[in-house]
């Protein structure tokens, strides 16, 4: 999956890369996939993006999310992303390809399986997708000692393993595998330890390699 980090660059590298850039050509659902998802049907994707040019990028959790005159292409979970300069070869398989006016284009496939979402904005309804935008990101100086004190009084969290509580209900959108282990090395805490047997300072290690680790990534 998409985890925060890697959303994270690629937010930036799309704002860098593909902002301002008019859209001239779109393909939808080419190449056909099982454990592709879109919204509504792929055919409808050119008309909701051609004409449209590339505001911005952001990213919530793992998903990424490219605004483009009010219409929203987001991509999640298993989706590879690559950009193509001009008179460079586009890949045979795709589920999206976007074609701009300087000729130069960015692709999106699905690997095992993946989300590739074109809808107006404020259109998706998607549980995943309201809450990653709604829950604050580790990258965010929001998520304060106080917010993590507040996650951690949630009621049943503290008997839950420090692995479960990272990495399960979206408590913390975009968290997974691929970082979970790196924090909790970093804090010295095990995975299976539960919640209720970390002493003060043990929970302070955890909300720090938290932010450090995600923010070292990203």
């Amino acid at each position: 999956m998409i985890e925060i980090p890697e959303a994270n660059a690629l937010a930036g590298q799309i704002n860098q890369t593909l902002a301002g850039k008019r859209i001239v050509r779109v393909v939808a659902g080419h190449t056909p996939h099982k454990y592709a998802w879109y919204y509504l049907k792929p055919s409808k994707y050119p008309d909701f993006l051609l004409g449209k040019t590339i505001d911005e990028a952001s990213s919530y959790g793992g998903l990424v999310e490219i605004q483009a005159g009010g219409t929203i292409i987001l991509f999640g979970d298993g989706v590879r992303i690559k950009y193509h300069g001009k008179g460079e070869k586009h890949p045979l398989k795709h589920q999206l390809l976007i074609e701009f006016e300087d000729h130069a284009a960015f692709s999106a496939s699905v690997q095992m399986y993946g989300g590739v979402w074109v809808f107006p904005a404020g259109a998706l309804d998607n549980p995943y997708y309201q809450v990653a935008r709604e829950k604050t990101s580790p990258l965010d100086s929001q998520f304060d000692w106080t917010y993590f004190q507040t996650m951690m009084a949630l009621p049943g969290v503290q008997k839950l393993s420090a692995k479960a509580f990272l990495a399960t209900e979206q408590r913390i959108p975009g968290l997974g595998n691929g970082v979970l282990q790196d924090i909790l090395y970093q804090a010295k805490i095990h995975p299976k330890r539960k919640l209720h047997t970390l002493s003060n300072k043990e929970v302070q290690a955890l909300y720090e390699a938290i932010k450090s680790i995600l923010a070292e990534m990203s």
